[in-house]
């Protein structure tokens, strides 16, 4: 009867996980269903969709000439040889920019629309490698999916998750990459050899900061084949593990060598000259000049080459739901505790190597920019791969808080009144989500919305052009409307996201002769002067002003 209840027990308890994972996903998709048609079109996007265009070109010229001769857009394409971002992976891009031209042809509005439910179903995915390595850390699922829902309650990333297609995709490739290696560490074969190989290059081929994957392999690695020889050394009376050096190398040199091949595969640029074309992109992004170099940090601006060795850290911070940040440097502290205590020896566990593995993720990354004063700009996008590990080490800390409650009852109080005040504030954090949307990446966690607005970067996505042209139109019937902006790029992004009939009417002037003078404040943040006329509409998300539209009467 007993054995029976059990069973009846386990049957439950997998329905019940089966349910609740499977409405936190699906919610998810409708929740991203129901809102990708609300954001702007970012700064970067128009240069991204041309970069995977001019690779899509160069695929068919080698695959398909006869389309390229017979198809009048894909011949207004830029050649890939010469193009001056032929550095930039177009893993991403290129099936977009494919999707593009087969399900929206000429219709920038629609591409648009297309492109961020895309990038925003990408983002899913890596929901679903987090939510896959809680499971792995914890070997829970309910804390593993609190780990997922902290990525989706984290408003910056949520908000770039529909246009950054750039840095989340990433952010995913490096996570299903991280879950592809605690895998195969722990079931080390051909097959899972394979698929970290192909994660690996994915990431590769988006960013090229992916290759600190090999890093994190190989070093992982070398700790397994040191660990395990000196176990097999000091167990001789125990079971000994068969040559497990050779194992591994023979992993090893597959891993590498499949790793270097898929990556060739889904980078077109490197077709011809793998080795010279990749060292170019690395050299590229080693010696990067950001043009205009300058980033507005603590109300100053500061060179992009020449960022103090705070700036990462400071970003991080101000832009991370407080708990978050608290419960980690908890579950950082806790874990170098237990290794401390043990005399190291926990990292001789699967356990331990897995919390090692965990910690360069979040921190390797952010010390190495720092030690190497890396050129960095727009706050710490560059580094929002490092995110996912960020989380994992808060749900550690609420795992440790959690298990407190229960076995000490001296300090539970304390341990529940910090699980309670950190609950109550991510419900704060999901209020302030709805308020501040279509505009979450404006979310900063500590600075309020007037300090924001004097010390930090404000709009650089610029997606806020989007609502000052539908402005506009809405106030203006006039059947050609001139404007000027502080920078052309964003606006005219913007006007592509437009119905035709609306974007029809606007004409760019690069003078003050324009009626409308529209800005973000992007390197630019004292007041304008009278000459631009009086400010008739403007947009602040949180307390920050993010753009301005003015008119001469």
């Amino acid at each position: 009867m007993g054995s029976l209840l059990a069973r009846l027990s386990d049957i439950s308890a997998a329905r019940w996980r089966r349910l609740s994972v499977g409405l936190f996903f699906g919610g998810l998709l409708l929740l991203g269903a129901w809102l990708y048609r609300d954001y702007g079109v970012s700064w970067d996007e128009p240069t991204d969709h041309q970069n995977g265009a001019v690779s899509g070109r160069y695929v068919a010229e080698l695959l398909l000439p006869e389309l390229l001769r017979n198809h009048p857009t894909l011949a207004t394409i830029p050649p890939l040889a010469g193009y001056r971002d032929n550095d930039h992976g177009v893993l991403f891009e290129l099936p977009v920019a494919a999707l593009g031209l087969l399900l929206t042809p000429g219709d920038s509005r629609g591409y648009y629309f297309l492109r961020h439910l895309l990038v925003f179903l990408v983002f899913v995915g890596g929901v679903w490698a987090l939510y896959r390595l809680g499971c792995r850390y914890f070997q829970d699922w309910r804390w593993a999916l609190l780990g997922a829902a902290a990525l989706v309650l984290s408003p910056r990333f949520f908000a770039e998750a529909f246009f950054n297609g750039k840095d989340i995709p990433f952010m995913v490739c490096f996570a299903l990459a991280m879950l592809t290696l605690t895998r195969l560490l722990a079931r080390p074969t051909a097959g899972r050899v394979l698929l970290h190989a192909l994660a690996t290059a994915a990431a590769i081929d988006i960013r090229v900061p992916g290759i600190l994957l090999l890093a994190f392999t190989l070093s992982m690695v070398a700790l397994e084949m040191l660990w395990t020889a000196a176990d097999n050394k000091n167990n001789t009376d125990g079971p000994q593990q068969p040559r497990p050096a050779r194992r591994w190398l023979a992993l090893v040199a597959l891993y590498l060598a499949a790793t270097a091949g898929l990556v060739v595969l889904g980078w077109p640029a490197l077709w011809e000259n793998p080795m010279g074309h990749f060292a170019h992109a690395y050299r590229s992004l080693s010696q990067y000049n950001w043009v205009p170099e300058t980033n507005f940090y603590l109300g100053r601006y500061v060179a992009a080459a020449r960022l103090p060795w705070h700036y990462i850290p400071v970003w991080m911070v101000v832009t991370t739901p407080v708990p978050y940040v608290l419960a980690a440097l908890a579950g950082l502290a806790v874990a170098g505790r237990q290794v401390w205590q043990s005399g190291g020896a926990r990292l001789r566990t699967q356990a331990g190597r897995l919390d090692l593995l965990l910690a360069g993720w979040l921190l390797g990354p952010v010390v190495i920019v720092i030690v190497l004063r890396s050129t960095l700009y727009d706050g710490w996008r560059h580094l929002y791969f490092v995110y996912p590990a960020l989380l994992l080490w808060a749900v550690r800390g609420a795992w440790e808080a959690a298990r407190v409650v229960r076995l000490r009852r001296r300090v539970w109080p304390l341990a529940a009144l910090a699980l309670a005040l950190g609950g109550t504030e991510l419900l704060r954090v999901a209020y302030q989500m709805a308020r501040l949307h279509p505009y979450e990446h404006l979310y900063f966690s500590v600075l309020p919305g007037a300090a924001a607005d004097r010390l930090m970067e404000r709009d650089y996505c610029a997606l806020g052009f989007r609502e000052g042209l539908e402005w506009i139109l809405a106030h203006d019937a006039s059947a050609e409307i001139t404007i000027h902006a502080s920078s052309h790029h964003p606006l005219y992004n913007n006007l592509l996201i437009l119905p035709p009939q609306d974007r029809a009417r606007f004409r760019y002037l690069k003078s003050s002769a324009a009626r409308y003078y529209i800005t973000n404040y992007r390197w630019h943040q004292p007041a304008y002067l009278d000459s631009v006329g009086p400010e008739v509409h403007s947009i602040r998300a949180g307390g920050v002003k993010i753009l301005s539209v003015f008119r001469r009467e």
